[in-house]
């Protein structure tokens, strides 16, 4: 069985960080590119970062680019998102998902909330 379970989520005040994680299992987790998305209150789902198999390449939307950091622990079944300066507008629902060749799978979502 497939599942992906996200974890870290929380209150955070402005400019400050979360270190967000997503543990797989039920797949060969590292033959498989992992992603963050997230969606905020009345918007559409968007990618945040993604990750190569192997960690060769990493890449960030705008808004994510020199605050947010995906990582992935292949041992460990595990990928990462350290974010950083965060601001009222990353408050979303993150998800993680996996995806090789048009197969895809997504966790359940953890809240991530910016206020003061």
């Amino acid at each position: 069985q497939v599942k992906l379970v996200e974890s870290g989520g929380g209150l955070v005040q402005p400019g400050g960080s979360l270190r967000l994680s997503c543990a797989a299992s039920g797949f060969t987790f590292n033959i498989y590119s992992m992603s963050w998305y997230r969606q905020a209150p009345g918007k559409e789902r968007e990618l945040v970062a993604a990750i190569s198999s192997a960690a060769r390449v990493t890449d960030y939307t705008d808004s994510a680019k020199g605050r947010f950091t995906i990582s992935r622990d292949n041992a460990k079944n595990t990928v990462y998102l350290q974010m950083n300066d965060l601001k009222p507008e990353d408050t979303a629902v993150y998800y993680c998902k996996a995806v090789r060749r048009g197969e895809d799978y997504w966790g359940q979502g953890t809240q991530v909330t910016v206020s003061s």
